[in-house]
């Protein structure tokens, strides 16, 4: 029927009767397959793939994405990643590529840990025949009201952007921007998203805190030895120093991650509630567990008051700046305090006093099982899960396990590097010169300079990364390697009082890389030359 109002011609096999024969395939100039496989029988037509709920939902928009496919789209796109270092970048030199290979014209914004970068501009948006969100952290839409947009994370842009964009093109669905509608599919593409989403973009938020509270501590340190913070030293730069990074930066850690964990669920109303229970998350000393439990309370608790609560057309303008601030915040600070507060405060306790006890073989058995999280998926929710976990416990001044995940997460790329050098007949020429990129990338301390390896050899290349990174961990661990920065590197490393026990961090980085080139060396097989 939408063909017919189309003025298109449209011959239908379903279930394998009627067959279509070769003379109808050969003649057509698309092929739809409809939650099908791909028999062969369409040879070199070009052939789409669709699911039946999207037929089901919008036929029409079946055929539009049909004619789309067959002429050169302006496509305009957004990535991001909670840290906005590696996978930012990556995933939209992905979608670049595979436009280009697909023939369409491709604009990417990158939302990366300094903002904004290649921002679109209204006319750009105003121009696009379709958005692409490649993702991990939530982003704005409001600017793309009423464009067909398509939301995906950036795991998928890296891997294979061709494909992203091919099945952008067929399942890219009007966004409503402001609208109830627009707001009913926001809950539901939240809802999609899930817990690990809506964490890793507080955590991304909180990132830039943490860093900058970690090196103005140190250089405090540095500056006015171990007691810079006392009353004997104020109005010194020392003194001065540690209240930038520790009273304001640090304090500020847990009420960010739990305002924008709160922001992630429930948009621009969840801010408040979530830093309000942030706040007190801090001084009823329950930490980055309380923060993360009260920036989730305060988003579903808000976005369901915004549910609700029904005022008209004309009071709905405030519910955002009145109603869902205060009601939400009431409901966050009351179950902090009479409910939440104390028992996670005791977890967090009980948690930190073991880690700061930890030696021997659990302190090894952490650093191993931290590193191997680490190398497992370079940047993925494990790797993430081992970071976030890390970072959070800085706010907790427990710094361990902080080191033991920085040298892991350095070791993949460096090893590779390595391996590169000692093993040449392992590695194509091209590989050879993206180890020397991969060793940059490694002492900057982006895990991901290793996936275009692992990628092209998974089975060999994954467990080689584990077994060095779990060993790097392991020894930092097990030496008390204490690291204040939760980023960048061997160049955080010369900052006074950054890391404690330097030469043991030094050695257990060494050890990891030496570790995973050796593996690599071993178990990826010899290259036949032509």
């Amino acid at each position: 029927q939408a063909a017919q109002r189309q003025g298109k011609r449209i011959d239908i096999e379903i279930d394998g009767q009627p067959a279509l024969d070769a003379g109808i395939l050969q003649a057509a100039s698309q092929v739809l397959l409809v939650d099908c496989p791909d028999d062969g029988r369409a040879e070199q037509r070009p052939a789409r793939r669709a699911t039946l709920d999207a037929v089901l939902a919008d036929p029409a928009a079946q055929l539009d994405g049909a004619a789309a496919a067959e002429r050169a789209l302006s496509i305009v796109a957004i990535t991001g990643c909670p840290t906005g270092i590696a996978h930012t970048f990556m995933a939209a030199e992905g979608l670049v590529q595979g436009a280009k290979a697909l023939g369409h014209a491709m604009r990417v914004e990158t939302q990366g840990s300094v903002g904004a970068q290649d921002a679109l501009t209204d006319a750009e948006i105003a121009a696009a025949d379709l958005v692409v969100i490649a993702a991990d952290t939530q982003v704005q839409l409001d600017r793309f009201a009423g464009k067909r947009l398509f939301k995906s994370g950036t795991k998928a842009a890296i891997g294979d952007g061709k494909a992203l964009i091919r099945r952008a093109i067929e399942e890219a669905r009007p966004w409503e921007g402001a609208s109830s509608a627009a707001a009913k599919t926001a809950s539901q593409e939240k809802a999609k998203d899930g817990p690990y989403r809506h964490l890793m973009t507080g955590v991304s938020f909180m990132l830039p805190f943490v860093t900058a509270g970690g090196i103005l501590i140190a250089l405090a340190f540095a500056l006015g030895g171990i007691y810079a913070f006392d009353d004997a030293h104020k109005g010194t730069l020392a003194w001065s120093l540690f209240q930038i990074g520790a009273k304001s930066a640090f304090a500020l850690m847990v009420p960010i991650l739990a305002g924008y964990i709160a922001y992630s669920v429930a948009d621009r109303p969840g801010i408040a509630p979530g830093m309000v229970g942030g706040m007190l998350a801090a001084s009823l000393g329950s930490g980055f567990l309380g923060g993360i439990v009260a920036g989730f309370i305060a988003g579903y608790g808000t976005r369901e008051l915004n549910r609700r609560i029904k005022l008209g057309q004309h009071l709905d303008g405030l519910k955002p700046v009145l109603i869902l601030p205060v009601l939400g915040s009431l409901l966050t600070g009351l179950l902090m305090i009479y409910v939440v507060g104390q028992p996670v405060a005791a977890v967090l306790a009980a948690l930190t006093e073991a880690l700061k006890g930890m030696q021997g073989s659990s302190a090894l058995a952490l650093g191993a099982l931290l590193g191997a999280m680490m190398a497992f998926d370079m940047g993925g929710p494990v790797n993430k899960a081992a970071y976030a976990f890390a970072t959070g416990l800085i706010a907790s001044q427990v710094y361990t396990p902080m080191a033991a995940v920085m040298a892991a997460g350095m070791t993949p790329p460096l090893g590779i590097a390595l391996a590169t050098r000692l093993f040449r007949d392992r590695f194509t020429v091209d590989e050879h010169e993206a180890g020397k990129a991969a060793a940059v990338l490694g002492l900057a301390f982006i895990s991901e300079g290793a996936i275009p390896f692992a990628a092209r050899d998974p089975f060999r290349v994954i467990p080689a990364l584990m077994a060095g990174s779990a060993l790097a961990g392991a020894i930092s661990m097990t030496m008390g390697v204490e690291l204040k920065v939760p980023h960048g590197g061997v160049f955080v490393l010369p900052i006074p009082n950054a890391v404690e026990h330097l030469a043991s961090y030094l050695a257990a980085l060494a050890a990891g890389t030496v570790v995973t080139a050796l593996a690599l060396g071993l178990l990826k097989k010899k290259i036949v030359q032509a």
